[in-house]
């Protein structure tokens, strides 16, 4: 198809309870009807903890919501929760799309500032999914610093970005999202909690929706929660890239 609805869930998150964080995401998501894509932020079953690497509900319990929530909205749904692997503990984004089929991407950039790298197992890979006749590149947090890593190889229309983001940084959160999505010529969505965290840090939300041009077409409002959508189109994206194929001149690498 070529219209993608997304909306993006800028919202504050209740710290390591995993139960609390599920039931007020169902009544907001209740209310979300005409969507084909809804963003939660970066662990929002627990907040940013490193506690949650040892204390994290099982990934079963949250992909089952996941897959509850995507059919009843016929729509993918994901964000990125704390998962215990045989090997060791990761930040996985989950997407699970309405026919119950389930993405995962392991964050690539562990946060060493908040020794989140002693607590996490980096991932290997990136991951690019498909769904509705898009190309879709979900990213997390700290992965926004390293555009190498995010670089389009005229193989994605639209990334996403879930974050813990703290409001000290929020202007490089706003320049950085904005950067991707002129580089690579695709759509950036950039979902950003608000409120406060157990270890004082204060999240302004500064939620994203970015065209491929810079534009952006939707905003969330500091410290504010807020539900921010807008209908992408795959056909103003092609004509774009064709009419300004800047992509052609892209240097050749390999990760």
């Amino acid at each position: 198809m070529s219209a993608l609805n997304l909306s993006v869930l800028q919202q504050p998150l209740v710290w390591m309870d995993g139960e609390a964080n599920m039931r007020f995401f169902d009544a907001l998501l209740a209310g979300l009807t005409g969507r084909d894509l809804i963003v939660l932020p970066e662990m929002f079953t627990t907040g940013f903890a490193m506690e949650a690497a040892k204390s994290s509900l099982p990934e079963a319990r949250v992909v089952s919501w996941l897959q509850e929530k995507a059919r009843a909205a016929d729509a993918m749904i994901g964000g990125s929760v704390a998962v215990q692997t045989p090997a060791g503990a990761v930040n996985r984004f989950l997407l699970a799309e309405p026919d119950g089929t389930v993405h995962r991407y392991d964050k690539r950039h562990l946060f060493r500032m908040a020794g989140e790298h002693q607590h996490y197992l980096a991932g290997e890979k990136r991951e690019i999914i498909a769904f509705r006749g898009w190309r879709i590149l979900p990213q997390i947090c700290y992965d926004l610093r390293f555009p190498v890593f995010s670089r389009s190889r005229n193989d994605y229309d639209l990334a996403l970005y879930v974050a813990n983001w703290p409001a000290a940084r929020a202007a490089h959160w706003q320049a950085l999202l904005l950067a991707r999505a002129i580089e690579n010529q695709a759509y950036v969505a950039g979902c950003n909690r608000t409120g406060h965290d157990a270890n004082g840090h204060s999240y302004s939300g500064d939620s994203r929706i970015i065209s491929p041009q810079g534009e952006i077409l939707a905003a969330g409002e500091p410290h504010q929660p807020a539900v921010l959508s807008a209908e992408l189109s795959l056909d103003s994206l092609r004509e774009y890239r064709e009419h300004f194929p800047a992509w052609r001149d892209a240097d050749e690498f390999s990760l």
